[in-house]
């Protein structure tokens, strides 16, 4: 299909992304961002804090939440940039071995500056709620 346009993008269309967390996606992450805070990468630092465990960078996370926003309009023939995340929270900690679920959806359409702004909900495995935001797509020409 060729000519897409922002009224082809419908409210409640929706993606949904489940992924695992691995160990090596949080070193691979740390090393690219020079973020190697020791909640990060020292598990007998964090064994003596209430974390328990190490835990997963918030912005790998939101990096999964990117993957399900370029999901979402794959098959959409003009492209679409993020012009950014709102509302942004993390709610519990994700450890290695979680299985995290990105839940994507269309929540408003704003046609006039071809945007789309989305609602993301992340759980894991056990059904919790580890992070919401608000994600604004803007089409680009």
């Amino acid at each position: 299909m060729s000519g897409h346009s922002i009224d082809d993008i419908a409210v409640g269309l929706r993606t949904r992304l489940t992924k695992t967390v691995s160990e090596s996606d949080v070193y691979l992450f740390a090393g690219i961002t020079g973020d190697l805070d020791p909640n990060h990468v020292d598990e007998e630092y964090c064994r003596r804090t209430s974390l328990g465990h190490r835990v997963a960078h918030g912005a790998l996370i939101v990096g999964y939440t990117s993957a399900a926003s370029t999901r979402i309009l794959q098959d959409f023939d003009r492209p679409m940039v993020s012009a950014g995340y709102d509302r942004i929270r993390f709610l519990k900690p994700v450890y290695f071995g979680d299985t995290l679920t990105i839940d994507y959806e269309i929540a408003s359409i704003d046609r006039e500056r071809e945007r789309t702004v989305a609602k993301i909900e992340v759980k894991n495995q056990r059904d919790e709620l580890v992070m919401v935001a608000t994600h604004i797509m803007q089409l680009v020409t």
